[in-house]
């Protein structure tokens, strides 16, 4: 999952960046609400952290520009004002949840995995296809129960591909999304990575579809857990 940070504060933005990539997620920031609205705006988030008062552009109009044109990724605002009326103009702006500052960064991760499994409609903090569960809340997979070591990359690609099961997700797509825009991106890896979790998982999880792309099929049977 890749996600953006919009904070002019620069404490704030890497405290927040580094508690993502802990928690085993791609994140881009900005510091101001230019930038960050032309990110929004090109690059394929899976989420966004907007904070409201920022320079050059405020959050919200920030987030006028982005639902005008189509963008529909879940946006959690970041703020410190507590006004019910600024939380009323935040929703109204197109924002799906709202912290207000000082918060927890446990809180705000909570939300941010709460926001990310409602966009991709699954009820809890565990997804299962067949007997592979993977905990968002903890970050870790178990294949009939039993945990199975894989690497941040790793972990990445089976997150973003249960996240989606029913749907045959590209390579490009795959890459747009387990990597940031600096990164030097080759979509050959891909097939690396997936090589690597079907050893790993032992089982026929991850379809290829050929000259399309990867499926996880929702259709087997839920384990027992």
């Amino acid at each position: 999952m890749r996600l953006l940070v919009v904070e002019d504060d620069r404490d704030i933005n890497r405290q927040v960046v580094n508690a993502l990539e802990e928690a085993g997620y791609v994140a881009d920031k900005a510091f101001d609400g230019e930038e960050g609205g032309y990110l929004g705006e090109n690059e394929p988030y899976d989420a966004i952290i907007l904070d409201m008062g920022l320079p050059k552009a405020d959050g919200v109009s920030v987030l006028q520009k982005w639902r005008r044109a189509g963008i529909k990724t879940p946006v959690i605002i970041l703020t410190a004002r507590d006004r019910w009326s600024d939380k009323v103009d935040g929703f109204d702006a197109g924002a799906d949840d709202y912290v207000t500052k000082p918060f927890h960064m446990e809180e705000l991760m909570a939300r941010v995995r709460a926001l990310l499994r409602r966009a991709a409609g699954h009820a809890t903090s565990q997804i299962a296809c067949g007997p592979v569960v993977l905990d968002t809340r903890s970050g870790r997979v178990f294949v009939d129960g039993n945990p199975v070591k894989l690497t941040s990359h790793e972990y990445r690609l089976l997150s973003y591909l249960m996240h989606h099961t029913g749907r045959v997700v590209s390579r490009a797509e795959l890459t747009e999304h387990l990597y940031d825009q600096d990164f030097d991106r080759d979509s050959n890896t891909i097939e690396v990575f997936v090589g690597r979790l079907r050893k790993k998982l032992a089982v026929d999880l991850i379809q290829t579809v050929r000259g399309l792309g990867y499926l996880v099929d929702p259709s087997q049977p839920a384990p027992r857990v």
